[in-house]
């Protein structure tokens, strides 16, 4: 069968469950719910995965609101990966182009991760019914993955062995363009510090007291003195995450700061870590206080595989664009004014000062990117633990234009557009090209032999996967309370 003959008969059964879902989508988008909490995002997906005829495993890696959906037994097994997590603080009613929260300091999707699933979801549905029409084998398993954000649960699936029969991986992201994501991105070592102290009269007898929360600001100074002395792609941030109370007249017993150290390989976060753990300690001993911290969660480095790359850009070239209405574009101006200046040259450092110009008249992008080979490093990266996933087997992620041109990540902007007509026929574009690319994997099976020659040939694959997880956890820090 043709690759063409194959893209019409994929896109033809996504389009003929469009408005399921749609209705999946909106409903993720309407029960926002951070790290671990997604109770309601997790069953309404896991129904959903069950109700098209796979076989779901709940609460997979020992997290609740995890879960696999698997379809098939024999050939090779491709992974689809999925999210559902929300992000706190960035509530936003749908549709309005103005910051209006839905409910005050309430969580949002701000990085469209009720589009990220669903379209995942599509691809899987529409594999496994190509599958069952044209009577091929192979198994596609959909990960319900929670906690993308700062939880990082595909760390602990990937260590509960999760991974560990998967042939090849795919995922995609919600954007403004239509290209491949394939990093780089940075490992990360998500942690909280607790400082302990002695609670005091302020005034009355101050000495008496050890301030926890002196500690806390000791040692964020010294951690921005530690940034004039590490490489220049590392990256620091922290928030004060207990303060120990709100009378300045009492000193404060109990304090905790969070920390993101973030580089770009496992051994240069783990080292810089190291260093931030010895300025805690710093703190603590000028303060008299006791101090103790925890892993709150990690993420590695992606690992590119142009093997996989190469045919997901092809298939998404080959596929018929999504068409915007003339009540889209006119909406997509409105919330491409909202965007700052910063917003917008950014967003015309990444496809030139020609073509920014162009889509402010018109800030839909319809075309896909042209095919790069992934840089080394990008200024600000970001990570993603689906970085894990591409240690252990090959991985390919897209990115499908769902925002108007320019929206930044983790803003009401993207909250707002989430239930838009335009962000779902770009969820479903990502749906079919992973889709399409699926059966071309399993219908040539020496691509899969190149992928994972090429992913050994990276000095990255199981062997060599360097988690920094501790070793004694295999559960995320927040459910073992």
């Amino acid at each position: 069968m043709s690759q063409q003959d194959t893209i019409s008969q994929i896109e033809e059964i996504i389009e003929q469950k469009r408005e399921a879902f749609f209705k999946v989508s909106d409903q993720i988008w309407e029960t926002p719910e951070i790290r671990y909490e997604e109770k309601q995002s997790f069953k309404c997906s896991a129904d959903f995965m069950e109700e098209q005829g796979f076989q779901v495993e709940r609460g997979v890696a020992n997290i609740p609101t995890a879960f696999t959906a698997t379809f098939g037994s024999n050939g090779p097994v491709i992974a689809i990966l999925g999210e559902y997590d929300a992000l706190p603080g960035l509530s936003q009613k749908a549709g309005v182009t103005e910051f209006d929260p839905a409910v005050p300091y309430g969580p949002g999707h701000g990085c469209g991760h009720n589009l990220l699933g669903v379209g995942s979801m599509s691809a899987a549905v529409a594999v496994k019914e190509y599958l069952e029409k044209n009577n091929l084998e192979g198994t596609i398993r959909y990960y319900g993955c929670p906690a993308e954000e700062s939880g990082y649960a595909k760390t602990y699936m990937v260590k509960a062995g999760l991974f560990d029969d998967v042939a090849a991986s795919f995922s995609w992201h919600p954007y403004y363009t239509n290209s491949l994501f394939h990093g780089p991105s940075l490992a990360v070592i998500h942690s909280t510090f607790t400082f302990n102290g002695i609670s005091s009269h302020a005034a009355a007898s101050p000495e008496l007291g050890r301030s926890a929360l002196d500690a806390v600001e000791l040692m964020n100074v010294g951690a921005n003195y530690m940034r004039e002395h590490m490489i220049d792609e590392a990256r620091v941030h922290y928030a004060i995450t207990n303060s120990g109370g709100m009378s300045p007249n009492v000193v404060q017993k109990e304090a905790e700061v969070s920390y993101f150290v973030r580089a770009p390989h496992a051994d240069q976060a783990r080292a810089l870590f190291k260093r931030l753990i010895k300025i805690a300690e710093g703190a603590a001993l000028m303060t008299e206080t006791s101090m103790d911290y925890r892993i709150e969660g990690v993420c590695s480095n992606l690992v590119q595989n142009a093997t996989l790359d190469k045919l997901l850009h092809k298939n998404m070239k080959a596929l018929e664009r999504p068409h915007f209405t003339e009540e889209e574009l006119e909406l997509s101006k409105k919330y491409y004014q909202t965007l700052n200046e910063d917003d917008i040259a950014f967003a015309a450092s990444l496809v030139g000062k020609k073509k920014a110009k162009e889509l402010a008249g018109r800030p839909l992008i319809h075309e896909v990117d042209a095919y790069r080979e992934a840089p080394e490093y990008v200024k600000g990266s970001g990570s993603t633990d689906v970085g894990a996933v591409s240690w252990v087997t090959p991985t390919a992620q897209l990115m499908a234009a769902t925002w108007t041109f320019g929206t930044p990540f983790h803003t009401w902007q993207v909250v707002s557009q989430g239930k838009t007509s335009y962000a779902k026929k770009g969820m479903l574009f990502a749906g079919k090209a992973i889709a399409s690319t699926i059966i071309d994997v399993l219908q040539n099976p020496e691509v899969l032999e190149d992928a994972a020659k090429e992913l050994r040939d990276r000095e990255a694959g199981p062997e060599n996967y360097d988690s920094l997880l501790p070793e004694d956890q295999d559960m995320p820090y927040i459910l073992q309370k």
